[in-house]
């Protein structure tokens, strides 16, 4: 894709960027394609829904005016880097780290920050739940995302650890949101958090219900979560069981 393609497609979202903005998008484009011959980095190969499925849809939020152009912020289960990177490269202000459990997506995203000279962020190789253990990450971000990740319950337990009081977690979902929220809602109140109401945006040109869920940091997330790796998933947080999730 050309640079001038890139920047129409923006001005057609409505998002603000300048020349620069459409090159490093070109050139994370060009690089993920590249890449994704080798590895698994996404099951999108069609180039024009890659530019809508990933790019705008991690940028699109911007318009709503929940993420902040400066502070920190940590991408979750980050993968190919969306939204944590596309969102660093349009917003130089916002520190950005990116969280993964696979070196070899991690080598990507460095690779593209190299390539593209994207200097606000930093990488990370963990789980979820281990980052969230450490001090230098556990509640210590104004922001915490997640697209694509997990349903609700869970992505409260793998995110609202990272999240200072007074800040908020992100979660990019889609209409199914709204039939997780009931267990989403007991789940956040256990970590110290509170769900707002979703928040729909649009993709120029496609018709696709995405939603946006603001989780607000209320009080610190208790010492015993997140639970060790793998159990928010197989026991999830507001389900009826033990741990106390009722």
């Amino acid at each position: 894709m050309e640079v001038q393609k890139m920047q129409a497609i923006l001005d057609m979202n409505g998002l603000e960027g300048d020349r620069q903005l459409a090159e490093k998008l070109t050139a994370y484009l060009r690089l993920l394609g590249e890449w994704n011959e080798r590895m698994d980095l996404t099951a999108v190969t069609e180039e024009a829904e890659t530019v809508d499925r990933h790019l705008m849809d991690s940028l699109a939020p911007l318009k709503t005016g929940l993420i902040p152009k400066d502070g920190k912020l940590i991408d979750v289960g980050t993968g190919a880097g969306f939204p944590g990177l596309a969102l660093a490269m349009a917003c130089p202000g916002l520190q950005v780290t990116l969280l993964d459990a696979q070196q070899k997506r991690i080598a990507f995203l460095e690779a593209v920050c190299r390539a593209t000279g994207t200097e606000n962020v930093r990488t990370v190789h963990l789980r979820a739940e281990d980052g969230a253990r450490k001090p230098e990450y556990r509640e210590q971000f104004d922001l915490a995302a997640a697209r694509a990740v997990a349903p609700l319950p869970v992505l409260c337990e793998y995110l609202l650890p990272y999240v200072c009081v007074g800040g908020m977690a992100l979660c990019w979902k889609g209409p199914a949101v709204l039939q997780e929220m009931e267990m989403g809602k007991r789940a956040a109140f256990l970590l110290g958090g509170k769900p707002d109401q979703p928040v729909p945006y649009q993709i120029a040109g496609r018709e696709w219900e995405h939603l946006l869920l603001p989780l607000r940091k209320t009080g610190h997330t208790p010492k015993m979560y997140p639970r060790k790796a793998g159990t928010p998933k197989a026991r999830p947080l507001g389900s009826s069981g033990k741990d106390g999730e009722t």
